[in-house]
C-alpha cells in the first residue's frame, strides 16, 4: 500500500512522516526544508504501508521546483492514497488544498495535526467528515497522538471519487468549452494554470481566466465549513508580542547578530571549549600513548608503521573526536533557533536586504545552512524557481563558514589571540557574508540578473524543543560527524602522513625533511608569499583541506610532529615549519582558509545542481577573491601594527576622499550637458533647444 503524506509547508509533514515510519528527517519552520520525495515503508496490524513524504504545497498550481515535485506525483498517481495534513493552528488556508485534491479527484484522508495546548479551534471532527465527505482524523505527530487511528483509516480505506462540492456550480464549469468533461481540467482552464495547460496542449484563449473567482468560491465554502464546525478560540495563529521587538526594522538584524554571537561564544570558547579540550585531554594522557603506543611497541614495529598507527590513524581519530563536543553543539544551538520559529523571523526581517543583491528570502535557508554544511545547503536552493537565483545561490552558499572550518579557527586563532579570537571568529563569519553579498550584486548587475520571485513564508507560533528531539538532533549530527566527516579525515591523515613521511625514492624520513610533500609544497609555496605565508606546510595543509576542512589542522600537526595541542608553541617558534611571524599573517591565513575552494563533497553537488561551467567559475572567483581579500587584509593588518589604528584610519579615509574624488570628476565628465549652440549636441539634454 502506497501512500502520499500531502500538505502546505511547516504543517507537520516530515514530523509525522518519522513517527509513523520511526526515521529521523530533518524537520523545520521552512519553505522547502524538503525538497524532493522521501519514502519509506513500515507495518501496521499485518500490512506494509510505504509512506511517501512529499515537498510542502499551497495547491496543485504550482509555483517553485518542490511544489512541481510534490503536484507532479500526486497528478501522475491519482490512485494513489493521500494523507492531507493540515495545521490546526491555520486550518482556513490549509484547507485550500484539500479542496484542489478533491477537485482533482484524489483519494484522501483529511489528518488534523493539533500541536498548540491551546489550540485556535475547536474541532468536530464527524461533523467536518460529514461535511466535506473524506475520513477526518485529529493527531497531534510530535506527541504521536492519533496515529493508530490514522493507520486505521489507511488500511482501512475504501477509495471513492464522488465529491460533493457544491460551490463548483457557482464557476458554471458545465460552460467551458473543451471536449474533456474533467471538471479538474475546466478548473485549472479557469484558474490559467499555464503548466497544465502546457502539459495537455489546451488553448488557453478558449475562456475568460476567473482565477480570483475560483479562490474566492473555495474559501468561501472552506469559512461556511469552519462556522458549522470548528470554534474559534480566542487566539491568532503565528503572532507574538515577542515579534514586536524580534521583527522590529532596527532591532532585527543586531539581535540576530547577538544571537549569533552567544552561540559561537558558547560553542567555541566556554562551554564548547572546556568540553573539548577535557575530551582531547583524557584522549592524549589517557588512551593515546599509555595504551595504544605501548600496544604497538609490544609487537616490536618497525619505526614507520608504529609513525603510522600512531601519528596518521590514531592522531587523526583523536582529532575528530577531539572537536566532536563543539560540533553537537552548534548544531544543536542552530536547531533550537530554528525549531523554535525563530529563524523564519530571521528570513523575513533579511529579505529586503537580498532583494537589493538580486536575491529572495528563500537563499536566507540556504545560506543559513551553510554555517552547518555547505554540501547539503546547496541542495535547499532547488526550491528557487528562478533559475539565476538557484546559481547565484548556489555559488555563493561556500562563502559561509561551514562547521568544518571553526577548528581551523579554534586552533589556529585561539593560538595567536586567546579570548579575543571570538572577535575574529566573529568577523570571519561576517566577512564570508559580506564577500557573498557583493559577489551577489555583481552577479545582478551583469550575467545573473533574477527575475522577481514569490516568497512565501510561514510564522510559526514559538515553541521550545522537545528533550527527545534535542537526543535526536544530537545523535544525528554525531553519527554524521563521526561516520562521514570522520572517516575522510582518517584516510586523508594516512594520505598526508605518508607524503610528509617518505622521499620520492621511497625512503623513510620521520622528520619529514626531503618528503614528498615537502618538495612539491615548497615549489607552491612562493605564489603565498605576498599574503603572509610561504611555509610549504601550511600551503601543502590547504590542499588537504580540500577533502574536508577540519583535516587542514590534523594535517599542520603531522607536518610539525607534535599534537593539536602542541601547535601553539609551534606557531611562535621561527624554527618550525608552521610558523606565523606575526597576528597578520595568522589572519591572512585564516582569510585564505574561508573563501578558497569548498570541499570536494560541496564541488560534487555543485556540478549536480549548477552544471560544470558554472562550479567551474565559482570555484576560480572563489580562489581569486580569497588570493585578493587576503592580500588587502594582510597588508592592512600589516599597515595598522606598523602606523597604529589612528594613523591608519586616517590613511584609509584619505584613500577614501581620493577616490571618491576621482569617481565624482569622471561622473561630472560624462554626463555633462550641452547647450543648443553646441556642436554633436545631446537631443536628450534639457537645455536643448527644438527651435
Amino acid at each position: 500500500m502506497r501512500v502520499h503524506l500531502v500538505g502546505n509547508p511547516n504543517t507537520g509533514k516530515t514530523t509525522l512522516f518519522n513517527a509513523l515510519t520511526r526515521s529521523n528527517e530533518h524537520v523545520g519552520n521552512w519553505h522547502g526544508v524538503t525538497v524532493e520525495g522521501k519514502s519509506k515503508k513500515y507495518n501496521f496490524s499485518g500490512h506494509e504501508i510505504e509512506l511517501v513524504d512529499l515537498p510542502g504545497l499551497y495547491s496543485l498550481s504550482t509555483l517553485s521546483y518542490e511544489e512541481e515535485v510534490a503536484a507532479e506525483a500526486i497528478l501522475s498517481q491519482p490512485e494513489t492514497l493521500v494523507v492531507n495534513i493540515c495545521d490546526e493552528s491555520n486550518l482556513g488556508r490549509n484547507l485550500f488544498l484539500t479542496l484542489s485534491l478533491m477537485e482533482f479527484g484524489a483519494n484522501v484522508i483529511l489528518a488534523i495535526n493539533q500541536v498548540d495546548k491551546a489550540p485556535i479551534y475547536k474541532i468536530n471532527a464527524s461533523l467536518l467528515s460529514n461535511l466535506l465527505g473524506v475520513p477526518v482524523v485529529l493527531i497531534n505527530a510530535q506527541k504521536k497522538i492519533g496515529l493508530d487511528k490514522l493507520n486505521n483509516e489507511i488500511i482501512n480505506f475504501q477509495p471513492h471519487k464522488n465529491y460533493s462540492l457544491p460551490y463548483l456550480k457557482k464557476l458554471e464549469l458545465d460552460k467551458v468549452p473543451i471536449s474533456d468533461n474533467s471538471q479538474f481540467l475546466k478548473i485549472k482552464l479557469l484558474e490559467n494554470d499555464e503548466k497544465i495547460l502546457k502539459k495537455l496542449n489546451l488553448n488557453k484563449n478558449i475562456v475568460t481566466p476567473q482565477v480570483e473567482g475560483v479562490a474566492s468560491a473555495r474559501y468561501d465554502y472552506i469559512d461556511n465549513i469552519l462556522m458549522k464546525c470548528a470554534k474559534k478560540q480566542n487566539k491568532v495563529y503565528g503572532r507574538s508580542k515577542l515579534d514586536k521587538v524580534i521583527m522590529n526594522r532596527f532591532l532585527a538584524i543586531p539581535i540576530f547578530m547577538v544571537m549569533l554571537a552567544l552561540v559561537f561564544e558558547l560553542t567555541f570558547f566556554s562551554f564548547g571549549k572546556w568540553l573539548s579540550e577535557g575530551l582531547s585531554f583524557l584522549l592524549d594522557n589517557f588512551i593515546g600513548k599509555p595504551l595504544v603506543g605501548l600496544f604497538v611497541s609490544s609487537f616490536g614495529a618497525e619505526s614507520w608503521l608504529t609513525g603510522l598507527i600512531e601519528n596518521a590513524v590514531v592522531g587523526g581519530a583523536f582529532s575528530v573526536l577531539g572537536f566532536l563536543p563543539q560540533v553537537a553543539l552548534l548544531f544543536l544551538f542552530l536547531s533550537i533557533l530554528e525549531d523554535s520559529g525563530y529563524m523564519s523571523r530571521v528570513a523575513f526581517s533579511l529579505e529586503d536586504i537580498f532583494a537589493k543583491v538580486g536575491l529572495s528570502g528563500k537563499s536566507v535557508y540556504t545560506l543559513l545552512m551553510g554555517f552547518g554544511c555547505s554540501t547539503t545547503a546547496v541542495l535547499t536552493a532547488r526550491n528557487m524557481e528562478d533559475k539565476n537565483a538557484k546559481i547565484k545561490t548556489g555559488l555563493l552558499t561556500p562563502y559561509m563558514s561551514c562547521s568544518a572550518k571553526f577548528p581551523v579557527y579554534s586552533v589556529i586563532g585561539g593560538a595567536f589571540f586567546g579570548a579575543n579570537n571570538i572577535l575574529v571568529i566573529m568577523g570571519l563569519y561576517l566577512l564570508g557574508v559580506t564577500c557573498a553579498l557583493i559577489m551577489s550584486m555583481i552577479f545582478e548587475k551583469t550575467i545573473l540578473k533574477s527575475k522577481e520571485q514569490t516568497f512565501i513564508l510561514e510564522f510559526p507560533p514559538y515553541h521550545a524543543m522537545s528533550v527527545k528531539r534535542v537526543g535526536k538532533v544530537l545523535l544525528d549530527n554525531m553519527k554524521q560527524f563521526m561516520f562521514r566527516v570522520g572517516s575522510l579525515i582518517i584516510c586523508m591523515n594516512v594520505i598526508v602522513w605518508l607524503l610528509s613521511s617518505f622521499t620520492f625514492s621511497f625512503s623513510y624520513v620521520p622528520s619529514g625533511e626531503g618528503s614528498i610533500l615537502e618538495q612539491v609544497g615548497k615549489v607552491i609555496a612562493p605564489i603565498f608569499a605576498p599574503l603572509g605565508f610561504n611555509s610549504w606546510a601550511l600551503v601543502s595543509a590547504l590542499i588537504a583541506g580540500l577533502i574536508a576542512k577540519e583535516i587542514i589542522v590534523s594535517s599542520i600537526a603531522l607536518y610539525s610532529g607534535v599534537g593539536e595541542n602542541g601547535l601553539n608553541s609551534a606557531f611562535h617558534n621561527p624554527s618550525s615549519v608552521v610558523y606565523f611571524a606575526s597576528g597578520a599573517n595568522v589572519i591572512s591565513y585564516l582569510v585564505f582558509c574561508l573563501l578558497y575552494f569548498p570541499c570536494l563533497a560541496t564541488m560534487s553537488v555543485l556540478r549536480k545542481e549548477l552544471g560544470r561551467k558554472w562550479t567551474f567559475i565559482g570555484i576560480i572567483l572563489q580562489l581569486l577573491i580569497a588570493y585578493i581579500a587576503s592580500f588587502i587584509i594582510y597588508n592592512l593588518s600589516l599597515a595598522f601594527i606598523k602606523f597604529g589604528a589612528l594613523k591608519m584610519l586616517l590613511i584609509l579615509a584619505a584613500l577614501f576622499i581620493i577616490i571618491f574624488s576621482i569617481i565624482f570628476i569622471i561622473k561630472k565628465v560624462k554626463n555633462k550637458k550641452f547647450c543648443a549652440n553646441c556642436k554633436g549636441c545631446d537631443k536628450n539634454c534639457k537645455k536643448f533647444d527644438k527651435n
